[in-house]
Protein backbone atom coordinates (compact mmCIF):
# COMPACT_ATOMS: atom_id res chain seq x y z
CA UNK A 1 0.00 0.00 0.00
CA UNK A 2 1.25 3.74 -0.32
CA UNK A 3 2.06 6.17 1.71
CA UNK A 4 -1.13 8.64 0.53
CA UNK A 5 -3.41 5.45 1.29
CA UNK A 6 -2.68 4.61 4.55
CA UNK A 7 -2.82 8.66 5.51
CA UNK A 8 -5.97 8.70 3.60
CA UNK A 9 -7.30 5.63 5.18
CA UNK A 10 -5.81 7.14 8.71
CA UNK A 11 -7.58 10.54 8.18
CA UNK A 12 -11.02 9.05 7.52
CA UNK A 13 -10.34 6.53 10.86
CA UNK A 14 -9.87 9.67 12.47
CA UNK A 15 -13.16 11.28 11.42
CA UNK A 16 -14.65 7.67 11.81
CA UNK A 17 -13.61 7.57 15.46
CA UNK A 18 -14.72 11.29 16.24
CA UNK A 19 -18.16 10.83 14.42
CA UNK A 20 -18.86 7.73 16.55
CA UNK A 21 -17.21 9.29 19.82
CA UNK A 22 -19.62 11.92 19.32
CA UNK A 23 -22.39 10.06 19.10
CA UNK A 24 -21.59 7.78 22.20
CA UNK A 25 -20.97 11.20 23.98
CA UNK A 26 -24.41 12.79 22.43
CA UNK A 27 -26.19 10.07 23.30
CA UNK A 28 -25.28 9.57 26.71
CA UNK A 29 -25.59 13.58 27.29
CA UNK A 30 -29.37 12.65 26.02
CA UNK A 31 -30.09 9.53 28.06
CA UNK A 32 -28.77 11.52 31.07
CA UNK A 33 -30.73 14.33 30.52
CA UNK A 34 -34.10 12.08 30.12
CA UNK A 35 -33.22 9.97 33.06
CA UNK A 36 -32.70 13.93 35.30
CA UNK A 37 -35.85 14.57 33.39
CA UNK A 38 -37.75 11.74 34.33
CA UNK A 39 -36.23 12.37 37.95
CA UNK A 40 -37.55 15.93 38.14
CA UNK A 41 -41.14 14.23 37.40
CA UNK A 42 -41.26 11.38 39.85
CA UNK A 43 -40.39 14.00 42.59
CA UNK A 44 -43.42 15.82 41.31
CA UNK A 45 -45.58 13.23 41.28
CA UNK A 46 -44.34 12.37 44.84
CA UNK A 47 -45.09 15.66 46.20
CA UNK A 48 -48.45 16.27 44.38
CA UNK A 49 -49.16 12.22 46.46
CA UNK A 50 -48.06 13.60 49.47
CA UNK A 51 -50.72 15.97 49.48
CA UNK A 52 -53.27 13.47 48.17
CA UNK A 53 -52.34 11.57 51.78
CA UNK A 54 -53.13 14.80 53.52
CA UNK A 55 -56.43 16.05 51.95
CA UNK A 56 -57.34 12.14 52.71
CA UNK A 57 -55.67 11.42 55.86
CA UNK A 58 -56.65 15.09 58.26
CA UNK A 59 -60.49 15.13 57.27
CA UNK A 60 -60.55 11.70 58.54
CA UNK A 61 -58.19 12.05 61.28
CA UNK A 62 -60.58 15.30 62.23
CA UNK A 63 -63.94 13.15 62.67
CA UNK A 64 -62.66 10.50 64.39
CA UNK A 65 -61.41 12.88 67.36
CA UNK A 66 -64.47 14.43 66.76
CA UNK A 67 -66.65 11.67 67.20
CA UNK A 68 -64.82 10.36 70.03
CA UNK A 69 -64.76 13.75 72.16
CA UNK A 70 -68.55 14.29 71.15
CA UNK A 71 -69.40 10.33 72.98
CA UNK A 72 -67.01 11.12 75.62
CA UNK A 73 -68.79 14.61 76.24
CA UNK A 74 -72.37 12.66 76.23
CA UNK A 75 -70.67 9.92 78.54
CA UNK A 76 -69.74 12.97 80.96
CA UNK A 77 -72.67 14.67 80.89
CA UNK A 78 -75.13 12.14 81.77
CA UNK A 79 -72.47 11.20 84.74
CA UNK A 80 -72.60 14.73 86.05
CA UNK A 81 -76.32 15.19 85.38
CA UNK A 82 -76.62 11.92 87.24
CA UNK A 83 -74.01 13.15 90.40
CA UNK A 84 -76.25 16.13 90.38
CA UNK A 85 -79.15 14.26 91.35
CA UNK A 86 -77.75 12.70 94.12
CA UNK A 87 -76.52 16.05 95.60
CA UNK A 88 -80.03 17.52 94.69
CA UNK A 89 -81.57 14.86 96.31
CA UNK A 90 -84.36 15.63 99.01
CA UNK A 91 -86.14 12.48 99.65
CA UNK A 92 -84.76 8.74 100.11
CA UNK A 93 -86.17 7.76 96.89
CA UNK A 94 -85.03 10.53 95.02
CA UNK A 95 -81.46 10.01 96.44
CA UNK A 96 -82.25 5.93 95.09
CA UNK A 97 -82.93 7.08 91.39
CA UNK A 98 -80.24 9.55 91.03
CA UNK A 99 -77.90 6.53 92.39
CA UNK A 100 -79.35 4.22 89.87
CA UNK A 101 -78.89 6.76 87.25
CA UNK A 102 -75.56 7.48 87.91
CA UNK A 103 -74.41 3.59 87.98
CA UNK A 104 -76.13 3.30 84.61
CA UNK A 105 -74.08 6.53 83.39
CA UNK A 106 -71.32 4.84 84.61
CA UNK A 107 -72.21 1.56 83.01
CA UNK A 108 -72.57 2.57 79.96
CA UNK A 109 -69.26 4.69 80.42
CA UNK A 110 -67.51 1.34 80.68
CA UNK A 111 -69.28 -0.36 78.24
CA UNK A 112 -69.14 2.02 74.91
CA UNK A 113 -66.21 4.15 76.47
CA UNK A 114 -63.83 2.02 78.68
CA UNK A 115 -61.19 4.64 78.82
CA UNK A 116 -61.51 8.34 78.17
CA UNK A 117 -59.03 8.75 75.35
CA UNK A 118 -60.03 12.21 73.63
CA UNK A 119 -56.90 14.36 75.20
CA UNK A 120 -54.54 11.08 73.80
CA UNK A 121 -56.76 11.47 70.44
CA UNK A 122 -56.22 15.07 70.33
CA UNK A 123 -52.64 14.58 70.59
CA UNK A 124 -52.02 11.41 68.19
CA UNK A 125 -54.41 14.22 65.19
CA UNK A 126 -51.59 17.05 66.20
CA UNK A 127 -48.68 13.98 65.66
CA UNK A 128 -50.29 13.10 62.69
CA UNK A 129 -50.86 16.69 61.31
CA UNK A 130 -47.36 17.07 62.22
CA UNK A 131 -45.59 14.11 61.05
CA UNK A 132 -47.97 14.91 57.60
CA UNK A 133 -46.33 18.55 56.80
CA UNK A 134 -42.99 16.99 57.48
CA UNK A 135 -43.43 14.54 54.69
CA UNK A 136 -44.64 17.18 52.16
CA UNK A 137 -41.88 19.55 53.16
CA UNK A 138 -39.08 16.53 52.57
CA UNK A 139 -40.88 15.91 49.29
CA UNK A 140 -40.89 19.67 48.12
CA UNK A 141 -37.04 19.83 48.99
CA UNK A 142 -36.40 16.28 47.48
CA UNK A 143 -37.81 17.95 43.98
CA UNK A 144 -35.90 20.93 44.41
CA UNK A 145 -32.74 18.93 44.51
CA UNK A 146 -33.97 17.03 41.62
CA UNK A 147 -34.75 19.98 39.65
CA UNK A 148 -31.50 21.36 40.51
CA UNK A 149 -29.29 18.20 39.20
CA UNK A 150 -31.46 18.59 35.92
CA UNK A 151 -31.33 21.94 35.40
CA UNK A 152 -27.43 21.53 36.17
CA UNK A 153 -26.80 19.31 33.29
CA UNK A 154 -29.34 20.41 30.83
CA UNK A 155 -27.54 24.23 31.17
CA UNK A 156 -24.44 23.10 30.32
CA UNK A 157 -22.99 24.94 26.84
CA UNK A 158 -21.80 21.59 25.11
CA UNK A 159 -24.73 19.87 26.23
CA UNK A 160 -27.07 21.95 25.47
CA UNK A 161 -25.80 21.70 22.12
CA UNK A 162 -26.14 17.80 22.16
CA UNK A 163 -29.35 17.68 23.08
CA UNK A 164 -30.65 20.00 20.37
CA UNK A 165 -28.85 17.59 18.24
CA UNK A 166 -29.71 14.64 19.20
CA UNK A 167 -33.05 15.56 21.58
CA UNK A 168 -35.56 15.63 18.11
CA UNK A 169 -37.32 18.37 19.11
CA UNK A 170 -37.90 17.52 22.71
CA UNK A 171 -38.01 19.84 25.07
CA UNK A 172 -34.93 19.69 27.67
CA UNK A 173 -35.42 23.89 29.24
CA UNK A 174 -34.32 24.39 32.94
CA UNK A 175 -37.20 24.34 35.03
CA UNK A 176 -37.98 26.25 37.67
CA UNK A 177 -38.40 24.99 41.26
CA UNK A 178 -41.24 24.45 43.76
CA UNK A 179 -43.19 27.76 44.21
CA UNK A 180 -46.26 27.73 46.71
CA UNK A 181 -49.45 29.57 45.37
CA UNK A 182 -50.98 32.21 48.21
CA UNK A 183 -53.32 29.89 48.94
CA UNK A 184 -51.18 26.64 49.91
CA UNK A 185 -48.76 28.75 52.09
CA UNK A 186 -51.11 28.19 54.53
CA UNK A 187 -52.11 24.62 56.37
CA UNK A 188 -55.59 23.40 56.49
CA UNK A 189 -57.37 24.83 59.09
CA UNK A 190 -58.29 22.45 61.96
CA UNK A 191 -61.79 22.74 63.34
CA UNK A 192 -63.64 21.18 65.82
CA UNK A 193 -66.92 23.49 66.08
CA UNK A 194 -70.12 21.27 65.49
CA UNK A 195 -71.39 22.61 62.29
Amino acid sequence: MSKGLIGVLAILGIIVLFVVGFFLWGTGVYDKAVAAQESVNKEWADVQATYQRRADLVPALVATVKGAAENEKEILTKVTQARAGIVNAKTPEDLEIAGREINTAINLAFEAYPQIRSTENFQDLQAQLEGTENRINVARQRYNESISVYNTYVRGYFKKMALGFFGDGEDFTARKGFEASQTAQEAPKVDFSSK
